[in-house]
């Protein structure tokens, strides 16, 4: 791909900082495709840089409120196209053309369906029929197909360009309702419509640390399925050995699965370290070098990595099992966390938890069959269907997923099509 092709514009009424569905979706895609190796450039009315890689073009009269695209907005609501629409179309022609001439494709978002700013609608036709660049519509909401905005639609010109495909021009619906309401509206074969899903940030949905989310990223935490949670300290008495026996049993069914060990060798007894020695070979023995992972030996620059409470906290909220093989506790703090955030627990069946967990957890024998705990695990897996829909929003909604599996190939598509 030349340097030339890799240039890709997203245009909207409004960018981030200004909070919003569209403007949430221009955000990730701006900053995933950077990272993919495009040049982003944004064209909106409104808004700021937000990423250092990524261009931010501001066109006042692009934004949806701009004094006067609601001056002309008002005039062909009520039926009118006037010398008014004709100059700011003329305008948007002039300065848009000067941006796209040289972009290998152009995100549209809504202006091809939604009637919130017709100068900006008919200025981006004339340009999709001079092929300046290749457009995608990116279509979230359509006009037509609002009962709220049919009193300021017209028969004919501009407000036909909303409901008429535009020759060259790829569309995007975010939905497969939506895709059947796009091609309705279009008068196209559904076929000729992409499905490209918003998404959520796992990171910023659960307000995860810094620390978590390069440890997420260094591990690829995300694809793990499921994740459990091993917090401990590393001492015999904690019983990690069955652990890993577990986990080798549980990956011949789920290859994904991945066991994180949170906490140092125990401080005070010099023979941790060769336990540590021993669950190491044990863990090369079993084939589990990439599916289970002592944390301690997960620091930046390969380290030794106390974790702090706010990483521990956030990988209670990422973890689908809690693992307690434990031959004896105390009590058993991390069944009371584990409780807290709803997840499911795996623990041995001795005294302390049956205090802290009643008749609430699944209990083990810590000596006995790691196959029979690993099938529960299985078992609960299948059958939990908040587990199956987090999987879900995982593999298939996240925005790295999206971009991955959606965004990437639709430009890629495109790019051959010119």
């Amino acid at each position: 791909m030349n340097e030339q092709a890799t240039r890709v514009a997203i245009l909207h009424y409004a960018a981030p900082p200004i909070v919003g569905g569209v403007e949430s979706t221009i955000y990730h895609h701006a900053r995933l495709l950077t990272a993919a190796g495009y040049e982003v450039e944004i064209i909106a009315g409104r808004g700021e840089p937000f990423h250092p890689c990524v261009h931010f073009r501001c066109i006042p009269e692009v934004d949806s409120r701009h004094p006067k695209v609601l001056v002309v907005g008002k005039q062909l609501a009520a039926g009118q196209q006037t010398a008014a629409f004709e100059a700011l179309r003329a305008q948007l022609i002039k300065r848009l053309r000067e941006l796209l001439t040289n972009v290998a494709v152009c995100i549209v978002h809504n202006a091809l369906t939604l009637h919130k700013n017709l100068p900006l609608t008919g200025a981006l036709h004339m340009l999709a029929k001079e092929r300046i660049t290749h457009f995608i519509g990116w279509c979230h909401d359509f006009a037509w197909q609002d009962a709220r905005y049919l009193p300021v639609l017209h028969d004919g010109y501009p407000w036909d360009l909303l409901r008429t495909p535009w020759p060259g021009v790829r569309y995007v619906a975010v939905s497969h309702e939506q895709r059947a309401n796009l091609a309705e509206l279009l008068r196209i074969p559904k076929e000729h419509i992409t499905v490209v899903p918003p998404g959520i940030d796992p990171v910023d949905l659960l307000k995860l640390d810094a620390e978590s989310a390069d440890l997420i990223e260094r591990l690829n935490l995300l694809a793990a399925h499921p994740l459990l949670l091993l917090p401990a300290r590393i001492t015999r008495r904690k019983n990690i050995e069955f652990a890993l026996h577990v986990m080798a049993a549980l990956c011949r069914e789920m290859p994904a699965a991945t066991l994180l060990i949170t906490g140092p060798p125990g401080a005070h007894n010099p023979a941790n370290m060769a336990y540590l020695e021993s669950l190491h070979q044990l863990r090369s023995q079993l084939n589990l070098m990439e599916r289970v992972h002592f944390l301690y030996e997960c620091g930046p620059d390969d380290q030794p990595w106390h974790i702090s409470d706010r990483v521990m906290a956030d990988l209670y909220q990422l973890a689908d099992v809690l693992l307690f093989p434990s031959e004896r506790e105390g009590f058993g703090i991390p069944i009371l966390e584990a409780g807290m955030v709803r997840l499911p627990i795996f623990a041995s069946d001795i005294p302390s938890v049956h205090e802290s967990a009643d008749d609430l957890a699944n209990l083990f024998n810590p000596h006995g069959d790691a196959s029979a705990v690993a099938r529960a695990i299985v078992n609960h897996c299948a059958s939990d269907r908040a587990y199956q829909l987090r999987r879900r929003v995982l593999e298939h909604y996240t925005w790295r997923s999206i971009s991955e599996k959606h965004l990437i190939p639709l430009l890629a598509e495109v790019l051959k099509e010119r």
